[in-house]
């Protein structure tokens, strides 16, 4: 029941607000419609890639589109700053270190004939080491103002950590990974408990992870005869209830099981019994 789970970290308001005193260990789970219902997949270690976001302003000198001379155009330097981004991963990165740097906001001008004063651009940049992120976060910056510079053009560079802070890599903890194998596949079946490979998207449940050990999995939603579900973020993925059982009760006894294997004994205190709830 947490606020901002899409970008805003609302895990780490949570913690910063005290949520995880005197917790041991937590579980988290993401639908996943590529899987059918009644199968759960996860892996022991990193999951999903550490992610920011980040924005630029561009800016040049407007002018009309027929005398450029008399212009800096701001949309030519933010295209090549574009290109220049994407050679951070393919040049700059080890190939076996996975890394994105992905473009998707650009906003420039509003007529065909008209070179306007400035361009914004926009994107997020992941990866799983910490080592790497860094290294991606300073990269994206020199190229943006340099890149820039060379056609003339100045920048500003804003990684809007205030709104949408930098998240950490998911990593499962390799004790937790052999109890849900454990209960899932009791539970499931255990040719139903799936191995996955990481995936570049991120998580705010990484912030509880740094903290406390943590345990993050995926629940299938395809429904029958669907061989081709839309993705999460589509504005056609279809809600499939049917999961809702397999993920409660898995969740309840993931946290139960626990309680009873790994929970460290702790003395009883007298407590006084109350009639109320």
């Amino acid at each position: 029941f947490q606020p901002a789970e899409e970008g805003g970290g609302g895990a780490k308001k949570m913690i910063d607000a005290g949520i995880l005193e005197n917790v041991e260990a937590i579980f988290g789970l993401h639908v996943s419609p590529h899987l059918p219902v009644g199968e759960v997949a996860s892996r022991s270690g990193p999951v999903l890639a550490g992610s920011g976001f980040f924005q630029a302003v561009i800016t040049g000198k407007g002018g009309h589109a027929a005398i450029p001379q008399h212009s800096i155009d701001p949309i030519v330097a933010a295209s090549n700053v574009i290109m220049s981004l994407q050679h951070l991963v393919s040049r700059e990165a080890d190939p076996l270190d996975s890394q994105v740097v992905t473009v998707g906001k650009f906003q420039g001008g509003g007529a065909f004939n008209v070179i306007p004063d400035s361009v914004t651009i926009g994107g997020t940049f992941r990866a799983f080491l910490k080592d790497s992120f860094m290294q991606l976060r300073q990269r994206i910056e020199e190229v943006i103002i340099r890149q820039s510079a060379v056609q003339r053009c100045n920048a500003t560079v804003d990684f809007l950590t205030e709104d949408k802070p930098f998240f950490p890599p998911t990593v499962n903890h390799q004790d937790l990974h052999h109890h849900f194998q454990k209960v899932a596949g009791e539970m499931l079946g255990h040719h139903n408990v799936k191995h996955m490979e990481p995936l570049m998207g991120s998580e705010d449940f990484s912030f509880y992870q740094e903290r406390i050990p943590g345990y993050f999995f995926f629940l299938g939603v395809r429904p029958e005869g669907h061989e081709k579900p839309a993705s999460v973020h589509s504005p056609y993925f279809t809600i499939n209830e049917d999961s809702l059982p397999f993920g409660a009760s898995l969740h309840a006894s993931l946290a139960y099981k626990y309680l009873v294997e790994f929970r460290k004994e702790t003395p009883t205190l007298p407590t006084q019994h109350h009639g109320e709830l």
